[in-house]
């Protein structure tokens, strides 16, 4: 069987090497263009990178219905595609194959269609989610269901780390219907359009954090973006990252988190978005019904770094 893979991050990488690793014939990779990097000179794809390292055949478009690429695929005479996080295709391209196109998209379909699926199943505080093998058609991750895989998302866990996890157990997802499309024994299901949710791309004004929210609302606001794009507010007038953060969520007078376990002396009812800090261990910001712990940030023009590390080299108020 003939495979014309697509994908350019990361997270395609896994699925891409598995199905090199079990003897299929991966006949081209499709992936983005290369793009400036600045210093470090042009950036290219993990998939491209990857595919390079094993010497297959790369195709980068810039417009996927250039017809100099659509002749290119039909030339390559593929029997089956597979994406994984790469761009909406048009009709052209994903129903050349006579297997389909099959994609692997990061949720339990109809649940968080759209671009950020993991992110936005953190935000809205999901305990699980998982993975789902499809088949495309015109509109976007609407096709009929091939396998899903259920997996749980931790209380603390970011969305960096819970795509790290997805992506291994997305490539044995995919290496699973393959294999039963290989076989002719695919069962595509339909979708419940009715139970369908969604998760559109995010943005950076969009990731502003709402202190108005609940300590719980604004912990998986933090999490659901870290570490990219990360979400952020103010200190003294300079933009902040949160990356990580706990939950300390009470009546306003709470236990620092120094060392020495020394009370923390606060006003009752502080307006949310109000920072406290002793300057070297802690920072806290109130919400509409306690506080979150800054455990791991970024400033401006600095690194990430832990929030002991920041104090250190940072007075609030001066």
């Amino acid at each position: 069987m003939r495979i014309l893979f697509m994908g350019t991050p990361a997270f395609a990488v896994p699925s891409l090497e598995i199905l090199l690793e079990n003897g299929y014939d991966v006949v081209a990779v499709v992936t983005a263009p290369d793009k400036p990097g600045g210093r470090q000179g042009i950036q290219q794809s993990a998939v491209k990178q990857f595919a390079e390292a094993k010497g297959l055949k790369i195709l980068q478009p810039e417009k996927l219905k250039n017809p100099l690429f659509l002749e290119e695929l039909h030339a390559l005479k593929p029997d089956l595609q597979i994406v994984v996080a790469f761009r909406m295709l048009p009709e052209a391209v994903w129903s050349l194959p006579p297997l389909g196109t099959m994609n692997l998209h990061g949720s339990l379909l109809p649940k968080y269609r759209g671009a950020a699926p993991i992110n936005w199943a953190i935000i809205n505080g999901e305990t699980e989610t998982g993975l789902t093998t499809f088949l495309l058609k015109h509109e976007i991750d609407t096709g009929d269901l091939l396998f899903q895989q259920k997996v749980p998302i931790g209380p603390d866990e970011t969305a960096g780390e819970l795509h790290d996890r997805m992506m291994q157990i997305g490539a044995e997802l995919v290496l699973k219907s393959v294999k039963i499309i290989e076989a002719g024994k695919a069962k595509p299901m339909p979708q419940a359009d009715t139970e369908a949710t969604h998760a559109p791309k995010i943005f950076a004004e969009t990731c502003k954090i709402n202190f108005d929210q609940s300590g719980m609302q604004v912990h998986n606001f933090i999490r659901g973006l870290s570490p990219y794009p990360g979400a952020w507010t103010y200190l003294e007038g300079k933009t902040l990252k949160i990356l990580r953060s706990s939950l300390d969520i009470g009546n306003f007078t709470r236990r620092s988190l120094d060392e020495g376990g020394r009370i923390l002396d606060i006003a009752p009812s502080p307006a949310p978005g109000q920072f406290f800090s002793d300057g070297k261990n802690y920072l806290l910001f109130s919400t509409s019904d306690g506080y979150i712990s800054v455990l791991e940030l970024q400033l401006e023009g600095k690194k990430r770094m832990s929030v002991k590390d920041f104090l250190n080299g940072y007075k609030i108020g001066n």
